[in-house]
């Protein structure tokens, strides 16, 4: 009997599996891909600010042309996953191009960090030098000024007062971008207003002076001190000579009645014989509004103050030496003579 010999593959089952081999390549291909649009983009840092109105689609397209994500759909299609897409909350987000893109659902799906800008506002400035300031920082000059004219926003910006002078707090604000100029400049005054303690506000009165009197006050203390430590001394000064009926005779107070910085003072040209609602030269008592915005450090010297000199006598009068240093008198005949000494 004749045995049957292997008549080996057929050449359709050979066809068929290298059919199959083909099919897994391009499927393992197709997953490597897919996947790979999962994985890092590679992108550099950005920061993604999220505005009111912003769609998934026009984020998610954000994103991929800065490289943070490889494929905006792919994007979209986790955020629709994970309920995030329709929780997106106005803000900024930070990504880097080392972020997966569920990493980068994940900061989405987070709190957003509201985006601020600082405005320190330095003590001792004028109501008229804020607008440049917050100019600098990106905001409206003309709006910042305009609410800084608004007395309506502090209860002790009265009487002949055209503007907020005096009643701003000098600090470092954090302001969002979008928030308008009355919500800032209602910030300062508010945070102004903290001064205003049951306790600081009796001792102003036991020194016979209003809210508005300690810092129309303080603020000349601002003006005339070279630093915080002789702001007591200078304090002492003033009230001294305002309980005693004495001129005050504050230059800063001229400046500020002529519109002028203190340097430009000029006394050939009678500008201490100039009667302005501010000379302290030409009028007893204090001016009728603060001169600048006292900080804390002058809020405090003025209801704490130094009245008294070394040997126990009034402290009348002070001077500054070329030095800086403080000289502090109690007659005027020895401020005479330290001012031909001193200066």
């Amino acid at each position: 009997m004749t045995r049957l010999q292997g008549q080996g593959t057929p050449s359709w089952l050979k066809l068929l599996l290298g059919l199959l081999v083909v099919l897994a390549l391009i499927a393992l291909g197709i997953f490597m891909y897919v996947r790979s649009l999962f994985g890092a983009a590679g992108g550099e840092k950005y920061t993604l600010e999220v505005k009111q109105g912003d769609t998934v689609g026009a984020i998610s397209r954000t994103l991929e042309e800065q490289h943070i994500v490889k494929n905006a759909r792919v994007l979209r299609y986790v955020l629709d996953k994970n309920g995030t897409a329709a929780k997106l909350k106005e803000g900024a987000y930070d990504f880097n191009g080392q972020m997966t893109v569920q990493q980068v659902a994940d900061v989405l799906a987070g709190p957003a960090r509201i985006p601020v800008v600082n405005v320190t506002i330095p003590e001792g400035r004028r109501i008229k030098d804020l607008p440049e300031i917050f100019q600098k920082a990106g905001f409206d000059a003309g709006a910042i000024a305009a609410a800084l004219n608004d007395v309506s926003l502090s209860p002790y910006a009265t009487g002949k007062q055209k503007n907020l002078e005096g009643f701003v707090f000098p600090a470092t604000y954090e302001f969002r971008p979008k928030d308008s100029a009355t919500t800032m400049v209602k910030k300062m005054v508010e945070r102004m207003d903290q001064e205003f303690t049951p306790e600081n506000v009796a001792k102003a009165k036991a020194l016979g002076l209003s809210v508005r009197d300690w810092v129309i006050l303080a603020s000349m203390v601002q003006a005339e001190a070279a630093n915080d430590q002789e702001m007591p001394v200078v304090a002492g000064v003033f009230l001294n000579r305002l309980r005693d009926g004495i001129a005050l005779g504050s230059d800063p107070t001229v400046a500020y009645g002529l519109n002028k910085d203190l340097p430009e003072l000029d006394r050939s040209a009678g500008d201490f014989t100039k009667n302005t609602p501010y000379s302290t030269y030409t009028n007893l008592g204090l001016p009728i509004g603060p001169i600048n915005n006292p900080g804390n450090a002058a809020l405090m010297s003025v209801i704490n103050p130094e009245r008294k000199m070394a040997d126990g006598r009034d402290a009348l009068y002070f001077l500054h030496a070329k030095d800086g240093t403080i000289h502090v008198n109690h007659d005027y005949a020895a401020h005479l003579r330290d001012i031909a000494r001193y200066r």
